[in-house]
C-alpha cells in the first residue's frame, strides 16, 4: 500500500520535473514578470524588514528576479540564500547574479518543506507566489519560522480569491469545459488559490508559531501590448491549463484557445492588454 510520504513524494517528483521543463519559459518572461509584480515585492521585502547586512532566505526563489532585488538590498555585508525545488531554476538564478555581480547570492535545491538551513540563521525570510503551491503550507511556514532568528522577519506574496483574480479564473473554468472535466474546488490544496479564503493564511502563520501577523490585499494588474501577448505567455509557462487541456485534439484544443482569446479580450484597453489581479501580502515575526 502506497503511504502518505510515498505519495508526496511522487508529487514533488512531478512537481520538479514541472518546473525543470518550464524554467526557461519563465526566465525569459522575467521582464514581464517583475513589472507586474514590481510594487508587490517592493512591498514584501519592506515588510519582511530586509536592510542592508540582512541574511535573507528566498524561498521557491523561481527564475529569481527577487532574489536581485533581496541582494541590492542587503548589499555586500548581507546574503541571500535562494532555494527552489527544481535544480534548473537554481541554476537560473546562480547564473543571473554571476552576471549581475552578486557574489552576495548562494543559491540551492531545496523542498520548502524541508530547507536543510540551520535553525535561527536568518533575520529575514520571505516566499512570492510560492506557498499556495506546497501539499502543505503550514509545515513550509514552520521551516521558516525554524530558519528565522528571534525577531526575525518574514512575508509571502499569495493569490486572492478567484473572483479577484479573474483572468485564471477564466482560464480555468473554460478549460476544464472543454475539456469535459468537472469544476474544481478553487482552494484545494496545492493550487492557485488555496491560501486566498479570507483569514486562512493568517491561521497558518500563527498555527506555525508567529506573532504580529498581519495581511493586506494589494492589485497586481498584468500588463501585455495584447490578450495575445498574455495568452503566450500561458502557453508557455507551465500554465496548469496545458495540462487541462493535454488530452484535446488539435481542432478541440484550438477551440478551447479561441474562446479563452475571446473571453480575455474584455481586458483590452486602449494602450493595451491589463489582466487584473490581486494578491495578499502577509507579514510576520518570529518571537
Amino acid at each position: 500500500m502506497t503511504t502518505p510520504a510515498a505519495d508526496s513524494d511522487t508529487f514533488k517528483a512531478a512537481v520538479q520535473a514541472h518546473w525543470d521543463a518550464a524554467a526557461g519559459s519563465w526566465d525569459a518572461h522575467s521582464p514581464d514578470i517583475r513589472a507586474w509584480l514590481r510594487g508587490a515585492t517592493d512591498a514584501m521585502i519592506a515588510k519582511a524588514g530586509v536592510v542592508p547586512g540582512s541574511r535573507v532566505l528566498d524561498v521557491a526563489a523561481g527564475a529569481g528576479d527577487q532574489t536581485l532585488d533581496l541582494a541590492e538590498q542587503v548589499g555586500r555585508s548581507g546574503a541571500v540564500v535562494a532555494t527552489d525545488l527544481a535544480p534548473a531554476f537554481v541554476a537560473i538564478v546562480q547564473d543571473r547574479a554571476a552576471r549581475a555581480g552578486l557574489p552576495q547570492v548562494q543559491c540551492q535545491v531545496a523542498d520548502g518543506e524541508d530547507l536543510r538551513v540551520d535553525e535561527a540563521s536568518f533575520d529575514a525570510a520571505v516566499c512570492r507566489l510560492g506557498l499556495m503551491l506546497f501539499p502543505n503550507p503550514l509545515q513550509g511556514l514552520r521551516e521558516m519560522h525554524r530558519a528565522l532568528r528571534p525577531g526575525g522577519g518574514v512575508c509571502t506574496v499569495v493569490f486572492s480569491v478567484p473572483q479577484k483574480n479573474p483572468c485564471i479564473s477564466i482560464l480555468t473554468a473554460t478549460a476544464l469545459r472543454h475539456a469535459g472535466l468537472p469544476a474544481r474546488d478553487p482552494f484545494a490544496p496545492g493550487s492557485l488559490f488555496s491560501l486566498g479564503r479570507p483569514g486562512h493564511i493568517d491561521d497558518l502563520f500563527r498555527t506555525a508559531g508567529f506573532r504580529d501577523v498581519a495581511t493586506t490585499a494589494v492589485e497586481a494588474v498584468f500588463r501585455m501590448p495584447s490578450v495575445d501577448h498574455y495568452i503566450a505567455f500561458v502557453r508557455s509557462s507551465a500554465s496548469p491549463i496545458l495540462q487541462i487541456l493535454a488530452g484535446l485534439g488539435d481542432t478541440a484544443a484550438k477551440a478551447a484557445w479561441d474562446d479563452i482569446r475571446a473571453q480575455l479580450q474584455a481586458f483590452t484597453t486602449p494602450t493595451g492588454w491589463a489582466g487584473p489581479n490581486e494578491l495578499l501580502i502577509t507579514a510576520a515575526r518570529r518571537p
